[in-house]
């Protein structure tokens, strides 16, 4: 699938289990990109990320999808063994929006190589968002995009994303510990603790540190 009045040559396709490699750098990338903790290694795929890959491309809930350019061994500009995957989503649909009868596609793990940027690759993936959603009567997408990914955030909002809601995260250990101590005080939440502010001397007494340090 191509993005329609584009001259682009990225094109979007379904992901196959030979892909694999491809979408963990993909994933990788991203992570990276997020701060997020537990970034995936650069080692081979192991047998369980080769299942779980191929469980969520069963999986008829989701759908995922590659960006992907004709490399130079790809004959007359077709797919096959030499594309280049060049992007990545994950397409969904939110369950409680179906239970509400207003069906959302979502979008998650949206990323575009980041040296394969500004060439409609994110359009693409967009395109197949949309046409996913038509296909199954959904009126609205959402993507998640972290706050602090400035470069994602510009790029949903120059294409008519609107702010929805916060997601927030938490270690499932931390979660573990601040609901015991959230029973053992009989359903109060103890503030976390912060480490101590160090105060800063006033401006007008800088000066003279820094001239009694030098003497």
């Amino acid at each position: 699938m191509s993005v329609p009045g584009s001259r682009s040559r990225v094109t979007t396709r379904d992901a196959r289990p030979a892909d694999l490699p491809a979408v963990l750098a993909l994933v990788r990338q991203h992570r990276a990109e997020a701060h997020a903790e537990g970034v995936l290694t650069g080692q081979t795929p192991g047998a369980a990320a080769a299942a779980g890959f191929r469980r969520l491309l069963a999986d008829p809930a989701h759908r995922v999808v590659l960006a992907v350019l004709p490399g130079p061994n790809a004959p007359d500009g077709a797919g096959g063994g030499g594309e280049l995957a060049v992007g990545l989503a994950v397409l969904g649909t939110d369950p409680l929006s179906v239970v509400l009868g207003v069906p959302q596609v979502t979008v998650d793990n949206l990323v575009v190589h980041r040296d394969h940027r500004r060439c409609g690759a994110g359009a693409a993936l967009l395109a197949a968002a949309a046409a996913h959603a038509a296909q199954v009567g959904a009126a609205h997408v959402v993507a998640a995009v972290g706050g602090h990914e400035a470069e994602r955030q510009r790029f949903f909002a120059r294409m008519g994303f609107a702010p929805l809601t916060t997601r927030r995260i938490v270690p499932r250990e931390t979660l573990a510990r601040t609901l015991a101590a959230w029973q053992r005080s009989g359903g109060t939440v103890p503030l976390q603790r912060r480490p101590p502010l160090r105060r800063r001397p006033p401006a007008r007494l800088v000066p003279l540190l820094d001239a009694a340090a030098e003497g």
